[in-house]
């Protein structure tokens, strides 16, 4: 299941290859350009939502170890 970030990185980056791929037909590289940022930003947020989740798991592990 992704969390938040995961979810809006991965909607940010299909929102910026269609936007890289409307510059690409259309020649308008400042579309083109804001696509690639949109695809960046949404790899950025992914990534986060991946080391979220990660220590997240690593402190839910930790505490159950503590338990026993």
């Amino acid at each position: 299941m992704w969390n938040k970030n995961e979810r809006d990185g991965k909607v940010d980056q299909a929102k910026g290859k269609i936007k890289q791929a409307a510059g690409d037909l259309t020649g308008n590289d400042t579309l083109r350009a804001e696509g690639k940022v949109d695809e960046s930003v949404g790899k950025a947020k992914s990534a986060v939502g991946t080391a979220q989740k990660t220590v997240g798991a690593a402190i839910e592990n930790i505490g159950r170890a503590v338990k026993r």
